[in-house]
């Protein structure tokens, strides 16, 4: 489509934008129009936004880009080997061929959101979630800095015409700004509910790592990630805004994330891990791995062995998988501390010039790192497979987006969530290298769904430890 040609800021602008956006489609295809608004929280206003829509998406890394969005335009949904290379596919077809016909900033640019599941297919067909989940959004509301743009998307024919489409934008506009600025800004002073009762998995988790250890002191693992679930029962059914405000005060280095389709679970989390994010052909990804509570001690991570050892397998794995890719990678000699919450981990950023890569395709041979799966990696997957009791689903995968201009951001759906109800799953994991101690591993587990919990502003369980 052509290049945007105006800022609107009257409806007579959105108007004579509306219409050009028609002739550039000639009638048929999707129209995208987008205002400017007074600055508005889009965590705050997600559930104003939804209005009977049957899905709902936040990306909160607030102080940097706050995007909302609900309802579908156009949508994706496969498993299988293919599913990276068709999710760009379908990005690329589906804003290439919007019709945007207004300036806008970065922030406010249209975006497909991207949910992927850790394996590629479920173990048995028709359960779990699929590999991709794909959604140019109806609705999307994004802030950055004291910037905010609200945009609408709707393909014409039928009842939507271009004047319809701007109306309807216009309105929404208009009733967004007259709420309060933070309608649900006593969220995060509510205190949390009770928990009523939670599954027990240390003795389970136990004998899973056990054995998981025995493949890596073999030597047929060179590390091995694995995962326990803790399942809580709440004493009332709970909003995922609600734990999310929580996370936004608790987890300020983090990114927190939620993605729901109609009335199943809500993935939600606070990520401290990037799997790769794009900025103008630049392409970041980091290494995270090697972790500690925070306190007076927090700095003896960097004298770990153990810690040392694991986090450059990740290092070491990134950088390879980039080189493979024809990219060249840059990175820091040494690892730094990054807080996350009350979390310390290991961070090495990675960066490199993306050249003529598809980053979608970048991700799929990035995914999964060493620090949420193991190596080598086929090795790991199929351990991961045979040890863990449970579909991974969402968990440790990536989640995030892709915008009209290539830039993309994906998260690693750690420090993460499955509300649904009263029933929450919560699940975390702990690395194996040689040298790894059972006790131990349980211990950083319990740390991990301790901390989660208490950030979520739940009550932990005496039976917790």
């Amino acid at each position: 489509m052509q290049a945007p040609s105006r800022v609107t800021t009257s409806f007579s602008d959105l108007l004579a934008a509306a219409a050009d956006g028609a002739r550039q489609l000639d009638g048929e295809g999707v129209l995208s129009l987008a205002l400017p608004l007074t600055g508005r929280d889009p965590m705050a206003l997600l559930s104003q936004l939804e209005q009977g829509e049957r899905f709902r998406f936040l990306w909160d890394s607030a102080p940097g880009l706050c995007l909302a969005a609900s309802g579908r335009c156009n949508s994706l949904e496969l498993s299988g080997p293919r599913r990276f290379e068709l999710a760009q596919r379908f990005s690329a077809v589906s804003l290439g061929r919007l019709a945007a016909p207004q300036s806008c900033p970065p922030l406010a640019r249209p975006r497909v959101l991207l949910a992927f599941s850790f394996f590629e297919s479920p173990l048995q067909e028709g359960e779990g979630v699929p590999g991709v989940q794909a959604v140019l959004p109806r609705w999307q509301l994004s802030r950055q800095g004291r910037h905010c743009w609200l945009r609408l998307q709707r393909t014409l024919g039928g009842e939507v015409s271009a004047r319809s489409l701007a109306e309807e934008l216009w309105e929404q506009a208009e009733r967004l700004t007259q709420l309060p600025a933070d309608p649900c800004a006593t969220a995060g002073e509510t205190a949390g509910p009770a928990v009523l009762s939670g599954s027990a998995w240390q003795e389970g988790y136990r004998s899973v790592v056990e054995r998981g250890l025995e493949l890596v002191e073999a030597g047929e693992l060179r590390k091995l990630v694995l995962a326990v679930r803790q399942q809580l029962q709440l004493a009332q059914p709970l909003d995922p805004l609600h734990l999310l405000a929580q996370l936004r005060q608790r987890q300020p280095g983090s990114c927190r994330f939620l993605w729901q389709q109609a009335d199943g679970p809500a993935l939600l989390g606070a990520s401290p891990e990037r799997l790769l994010t794009v900025r103008q052909g630049q392409l970041r990804s980091d290494a995270l791995a090697g972790t500690a509570p925070v306190g007076p001690n927090a700095g003896q991570l960097l004298n770990s062995d153990k810690d040392r050892r694991e986090h450059e397998l990740v290092v070491e794995a990134i950088t390879e998988v980039l080189h493979r890719n024809g990219l060249t990678p840059r990175r820091p000699r040494h690892p730094r501390l990054a807080r996350h919450g009350q979390l310390v981990h290991l961070h090495t950023p990675i960066t490199a010039a993306l050249g003529d890569q598809q980053p979608l395709a970048v991700a799929a041979a990035l995914h999964p790192t060493p620090a949420v799966a193991g190596l080598p990696r086929r090795e790991a997957m199929a351990a991961l497979r045979s040890l863990e009791p449970f579909e991974r689903g969402y968990y440790a995968a990536p989640i995030g987006w892709i915008d009209s201009e290539g830039d993309t951001e994906l998260r690693v759906a750690i420090r993460s969530g499955s509300l649904q109800g009263q029933r929450l799953e919560l699940t975390a994991g702990a690395g194996l290298v040689p040298g790894s101690a059972v006790e131990r591993e349980l211990a950083e587990v319990a740390l991990k769904l301790g901390v989660l919990q208490q950030q979520l502003d739940l009550p932990r369980l005496n039976a917790t430890p």
